[in-house]
């Protein structure tokens, strides 16, 4: 016999990213600067995300309806592009180190759930992206994944575990496909 999800069952009591105000606060402020088009500010985004905790390198570009959902869960270093309509979902920490491009649309899950339990209990994992790594436009980088040094993952793909360094990876999930050469 087969046992069933039983939602009523879920409970993640023990997972506090932070007071119900603070959020409650954020939640209004990312509407209105962040998820908000209209606002195309980048330092004023920046400005924003420090004053809420996030460590925040310089030259960081932060382009339109960007949603984030925790900033004091937040690193990011120099010279970072974070384009159109990503969503970093970090319910865990996200550290975005130098040089990194997270394109279009791309999304950044640090949670996802136990479907092995018919609790299906909340699973937390942070995500790195090293040193000059690309997230390409529409890609997904699950919880508890490291994009290694220059590695990238290429537009449309679903990076599940970690990625090697300066390696192209591609598809769901994303397999490597060849090595990344830098010419001057």
């Amino acid at each position: 016999m087969h046992k069933k999800v039983q939602f009523q069952l879920y409970n993640n009591h023990w997972y506090k990213p932070g007071s119900k105000i603070k959020i409650l606060i954020w939640y209004f402020i990312n509407i209105l600067f962040f998820i908000n088009p209209l606002n195309p500010l980048s330092s004023l985004k920046v400005f924003i995300l420090r004053i809420f905790g996030a460590k925040i390198g310089s030259n960081v570009a932060i382009k339109q309806s960007v949603n984030l959902k925790y900033p004091w869960l937040l690193e990011v270093g120099n010279n970072v592009w974070i384009g159109e309509n990503v969503w970093i979902d970090n319910l865990a920490k996200v550290k975005i180190e130098d040089n990194v491009c997270i394109s279009q649309g791309a999304m950044l899950l640090c949670g996802n759930h136990d479907y092995k339990k018919s609790s299906f209990d909340l699973i937390v994992g942070q995500i790195v992206l090293e040193e000059g790594s690309w997230v390409g436009a529409k890609s997904v980088v699950c919880s508890g994944v490291t994009l290694k040094s220059h590695a990238i993952l290429s537009v449309g793909s679903v990076a599940n575990k970690d990625l090697e360094a300066y390696s192209i990876y591609q598809g769901n999930p994303a397999v490597k496909i060849r090595k990344r050469n830098i010419v001057e």
